[in-house]
């Protein structure tokens, strides 16, 4: 597995000072377009929760979306998005969270998700955790399990995993 990993760390570029200076960009869209990735990049992640009953994948806005579907499709359960504000259509639960400078939201569907059920979030990158922790608290609106979280990569020099207490179970294929 080992092996696995370092394998599709590779096909992830890195471009430096992007979106400004001193970051390094962690694009995935290069380990995307390869099917073999992609596909050892979903089955990854879903074995992480095979053994626990999934019946929602909440993936957020966007790169969430990317992993979710397919992760949905392939543990049998449904998919919801986790959308930024004024996207969905009918009722939603909100939650604010903030950013580096002011604040942002993100809303989910108040019927997306029986109370009750268990519920994966899914999104591509933990920085921070303020989306994350966001997700985590639409999830308990809804009155479902939050089973765990899933990332395909996580920035560990910023402690985002501190802010995810809510979550049982936080994975992350891959460590920068």
């Amino acid at each position: 597995m080992e092996t696995t990993i370092i394998n599709v760390k590779d096909k992830i570029r890195s471009v430096e000072n992007f979106p400004k200076q001193g970051i390094i960009f962690r694009d995935i869209t290069t380990a995307l377009k390869d099917p073999e990735t992609l596909r050892i990049m979903v089955d990854y992640l879903c074995n992480q929760f095979k053994d626990i009953k999934i019946d929602y994948v909440a993936g957020i806005e966007s790169r969430g979306f990317i992993f979710g579907m397919p992760m949905a499709y392939k543990m049998n359960a449904g998919f919801v998005p986790v959308r930024k504000p004024n996207k969905l259509p009918a009722a939603t639960y909100s939650q604010e969270y903030e950013l580096e400078y002011g604040t942002d939201k993100i809303e989910i569907h108040k019927d997306a998700i029986e109370k009750g059920a268990n519920v994966l979030i899914v999104d591509d990158l933990l920085a921070t955790g303020g989306t994350a922790e966001a997700a985590c608290k639409l999830i308990k609106q809804t009155g479902a399990n939050l089973v765990g979280i899933a990332f395909l990569i996580e920035l560990e020099a910023l402690n985002g995993r501190e802010k995810l207490t809510d979550a049982p179970r936080v994975v992350s294929m891959l460590k920068y």
